[in-house]
């Protein structure tokens, strides 16, 4: 039995753009307007606007929010003050990443978590689950708001004409409430693209306002409507991850190298937190013998590496990649492979990707691929 696809508010905008639409975590969601390569290079360049309205918002609130989100999260969220975000995660018992996951403090006693489209639901019922015994409510959000981002150098200036936010004040990862286009948004400077931009929380039915000022008010400096294609080059650039790629249950945040988003000296709950002891384990584990590391790969031909091909050494596996895309920015075919950590340095030799029985050449890089200049 087929469900029929959720639509985002700007569904039919979408559509009377020319997107060509795709099936993303049971939602119909633009995959691109019309070149993929330009709206890359528009975002790495002027600015480029996306529907996110996939994302799934969940709200923590009461007297005791704090303490179930240290709880049930890696992250200490107790040092995060009102109008700031965090990156953190959500494991399993076993150490294993169920998501990766923003939280916005909004006020006193109230958060919001924004977790993936594909997680979303396995998010929410982990954090009902675990509010038990705690003084707090969790609430599922994800009808209550559209999701829009603006991203790339141009998108400051754009929005500004918009609001009456105070934009220059707004630092990375923090959020506040104001107006866009004359309508309630919480502005958040965040984003997925390695560009400076912000992310708009607004009600469903102001999403095509929004949408249609920002368009307006972006197109004298080359602002375009972008799809979920290019984002995922965008991200990739940027050595970010993606969840169901470089994060899945069967890695620890140690395993992905982002062993930093897991905190064990937290002030609640006598430190103690979902998963801790096994990532402890995985903390010493990732210190004395880590068995792979997450590593970039440029092509130095133009064969483009998939999720899953195989990465080779003398004739031997030595990882796998988890990501690859034509690289817009750098010209070439890149990928994020996790590989053996005796052959993970940057500048290692020899070592190639599977593509179809041949083994191309590879070149060994640190993540990012791209940063931009601030």
């Amino acid at each position: 039995m087929s469900t029929a696809p959720r639509l985002t508010a700007l569904d039919a905008l979408h559509r009377s753009l020319g997107a060509t639409m795709t099936d993303f975590a049971g939602w119909d969601m633009p995959l691109r307007y019309a070149s993929e390569r330009d709206e890359h290079n528009a975002v790495r360049t002027k600015a480029g606007l996306f529907d996110l309205s996939h994302m799934g918002e969940i709200t923590v609130t009461g007297p005791q929010a704090v303490e179930l989100l240290d709880h049930a999260l890696v992250g200490n969220i107790s040092t995060v003050g009102v109008g700031r975000a965090r990156y953190t995660m959500i494991c399993q018992e076993d150490g294993g990443i169920l998501d990766d996951l923003i939280v916005y403090r909004l006020g006193e006693t109230e958060y919001m978590v924004v977790a993936n489209a594909s997680n979303a639901q396995i998010v929410l019922d982990a954090l009902v689950e675990r509010a038990e015994g705690f003084d707090a409510e969790v609430r599922d959000d994800r009808d209550a708001y559209a999701l829009l981002a603006i991203q790339g150098p141009e998108s400051p200036g754009i929005l500004k004409s918009l609001t009456d936010a105070d934009l220059d004040g707004l630092k990375y990862y923090a959020g506040l409430p104001g107006t866009v286009a004359g309508v309630p948004a919480l502005i958040a400077r965040t984003g997925y693209t390695g560009e400076d931009g912000f992310e708009l929380f607004l009600k469903p039915e102001h999403a095509e306002g929004v949408w249609k000022a920002l368009t307006e008010a972006g197109a004298p400096v080359g602002l375009i409507p972008c799809g979920l294609s290019c984002r995922d080059t965008l991200r990739l650039e940027a050595g970010m991850p993606l969840y169901g790629h470089e994060l899945t249950t069967a890695l620890t945040p140690f395993d992905a190298g982002l062993g930093r988003v897991v905190k064990f000296e937290k002030t609640t709950n006598e430190g103690r937190f979902v998963g801790r002891e096994a990532l402890e384990k995985a903390a010493e584990r990732s210190e004395t013998a880590p068995p792979r590391k997450l590593v970039g790969l440029i092509a130095e031909g133009r064969r483009v590496p998939r999720a899953g091909f195989s990465v080779v050494k003398d004739g031997v596996v030595i990882g796998e990649v988890t990501s690859g895309a034509p690289s817009p920015t750098l010209g070439k075919p890149i990928a994020i492979a996790y590989v053996d950590a005796a052959h993970a340095a940057p500048g290692t030799e020899g070592v190639g990707v599977d593509i179809r029985g041949t083994h191309e050449p590879y070149e060994v890089v640190a993540l990012p691929f791209y940063k931009r200049q601030k």
